[in-house]
């Protein structure tokens, strides 16, 4: 009997090494066989879809600014305005995304159908640009404007890759991050390089939207300059369907929106009764497998202790035949609901940063257009200095990696040399420090400007490239904050609500556009009374730009200080158990 065991035995470990642990499965349903699915060999098909979505999203973008003002004929402040609400909605839609993915869908499914809608879109924005009946029409090369129709067309298909990138952008990292198995100690090391892998991608399609891309609009033309954002795109789909049998993917995990409800709803009903100070008896499954699809259980932590109640076991949850989850949830499904609500407030303090990074393809653009936008008689597009802002995150993210955390680690003695906390907060400050680079360029161009009565002229003799710093500035911030961002909302996310968290953690960026847009109304409302030319006229020379960014200063400080104390009280996820 004893030889009988042990072969029994022996099959067991083979086929659990055979197949992933963390409960993935490949494109025909069946269990993710480890060898043939997933890690490194599935990631370039994932990694090549975000570059060319990338480059499609920043192409059509990075100069959105100046196709409003210039092409459509808008004022300086209603172009910013529109392009801050159109960003802002692209980072909102991630929440629907990842809600259908998380509930319904799953995260391959739910890529796959918004990439084609995101095609339909570009195509139709390079149709605008392109087609004599829908083009703007130009008196000169500098006096254009937008009909009813174009602007109409135009923004149809600018909220349609809006829709689009909101079903992408929330299921990109995650689902490569699913390719490796959380279970399985060796892939998961791979996990947090993958990270640093998705976001290189991501600055390589923006480095070339922003060199290449940008000086085809400005000299050739926008319908190539539209056109060859979509071919992109087109490409991205392909890329990603290249890929579809190495794929892993995590089953849908019902409506996480419904959990959360029942949550409440439980807590409410036993809103009379005691929380026991023995944690013990609160309600669970029996094994080691939580009660919810695609998630591992979660210890009991005691914040929040109202919610507690939900998971307090009374008769009359049995008297009724099988467990009412409206009535009594597990440990598991309350701490889910008590992860998102700790994730609030370091999420809030996104948005402040979110703004100040949205100034890099808004008034970054703006102040730029001013200045001497030649190199030896070479029109440089103003919109192309992003390009610094690109480089400076490939130039940080190695030495972040390779320099950085080892000497933090000396000091910490963390294993990543800095927690994603502490990681956030550091580009926190750094963005400071761009607004402060902005400001004082600004102040020093209009002091050029008076000295020498340039107010009415196109270009005053002040190279664009002192834009750099604050251009540079940003990128360094964003490779602490943005990726820790990352990481941090992947992480601490309940497992099956991974999608809706870096939805989450995307609205951030949508708010602060939106903000951005709210401020500029506000200080345009304010700054012309009386006849004044205001903070942000269209000739920006008459302005006071630099009000802005100390504005925009003071409120990163502001929100630095409330960072930091919710950043104190934040308590990690405990997972235990192994995945339903």
């Amino acid at each position: 009997m004893a030889e009988i065991v042990n072969t029994t035995n022996m099959k067991v470990d083979t086929e659990d090494d055979t197949y992933t642990k963390d409960g993935t499965v490949d494109y025909k349903n069946n269990p993710a066989n480890r060898k043939t699915t997933g890690t490194w060999k599935a990631c370039p098909f994932i990694l090549g879809n975000e570059c060319c979505e990338r480059l499609a999203y920043y192409g059509m973008s990075t100069n959105l600014l100046l196709y409003f003002k210039n092409n459509l004929h808008q004022h300086s402040a209603t172009a910013s305005k529109n392009l801050s609400n159109w960003s802002g909605t692209c980072y909102i839609t991630p929440l629907l995304g990842a809600f259908l993915a998380d509930s319904y869908l799953g995260r391959y499914w739910t890529i796959a159908i918004f990439s084609i809608i995101y095609v339909l879109g570009m195509s139709l924005l390079t149709l605008s640009a392109s087609i004599p009946g829908l083009k703007p029409k130009c008196i000169s090369d500098e006096n254009c404007h937008g009909t009813g129709t174009t602007i109409g067309v135009t923004f149809l298909a600018l909220y349609l890759v809006a829709l689009a990138t909101g079903g992408i952008k929330p299921c990109v990292s995650s689902y490569g991050a699913d390719q490796f198995d959380d279970a399985d100690e060796v892939e998961k090391k791979h996990k947090s390089s993958f990270f640093n892998w998705f976001y290189f991608s991501i600055n390589i399609g923006a480095l070339i939207a922003s060199s290449l891309l940008v000086w085809i609009q400005d000299n050739v033309g926008w319908g190539w300059g539209f056109g060859i954002p979509a071919v992109a795109m087109a490409v991205a789909v392909a890329s990603f369907f290249s890929g579809t049998r190495l794929y892993r993917s995590q089953r849908p995990g019902g409506s996480p929106l419904t959990r959360i409800c029942q949550v409440v709803v439980a807590a409410w009903r036993k809103r009379r009764v005691h929380v026991p100070d023995d944690k013990t008896v609160f309600y669970e499954t029996e094994d080691t497998k939580s009660a919810i699809v695609g998630s591992r259980k979660l210890d009991h932590t005691e914040d929040f202790s109202f919610l507690d109640k939900a998971a307090i076991e009374l008769q009359s949850d049995h008297a009724k035949g099988p467990i009412n989850p409206w009535r009594l949830c597990t440990v598991t499904q309350v701490e889910e609901f008590k992860s998102i609500i700790r994730l609030l407030p370091i999420w809030a303090t996104g948005i402040i940063f979110s703004c100040v990074y949205s100034q890099m393809s808004n008034l970054f653009v703006l102040q730029g257009s001013f200045m001497d936008i030649t190199i030896n008689n070479f029109p440089i597009p103003p919109a192309s200095l992003s390009i610094f802002d690109t480089l400076s995150v490939i130039f940080w993210v190695p030495v972040y990696d390779r320099a950085l955390v080892p000497l933090a680690r000396k000091y910490t003695g963390h294993k990543s040399g800095l927690t994603q906390l502490q990681r956030m907060g550091t580009g926190l400050v750094i963005s400071i420090f761009a607004m402060l680079a902005a400001g004082i360029l600004e102040v020093v161009r209009l002091g050029i400007v008076r000295r020498n009565n340039y107010y009415d002229l196109e270009h005053m003799p002040m190279s664009i490239f002192w834009q750099v710093p604050q251009y540079f500035l940003i990128g360094c911030a964003e490779v602490f904050t943005f990726i820790g961002q990352l990481e941090f909302f992947y992480d601490q996310a309940p497992d099956s609500m991974r999608s809706l968290c870096s939805a989450l953690s995307l609205t951030t960026v949508s708010l602060g556009n939106y903000l951005s847009s709210l401020l500029v109304t506000i200080v345009m409302s304010v700054s012309t009374k009386g006849g004044k030319p205001g903070w942000i006229p269209d000739n920006l020379n008459r302005g006071q730009l630099q009000n802005f960014f100390w504005l925009l200063s003071a409120l990163s400080v502001v929100n630095l200080g409330a960072y930091l104390v919710v950043a104190k009280w934040y308590t990690y996820k405990r997972a235990v158990g192994t995945l339903h």
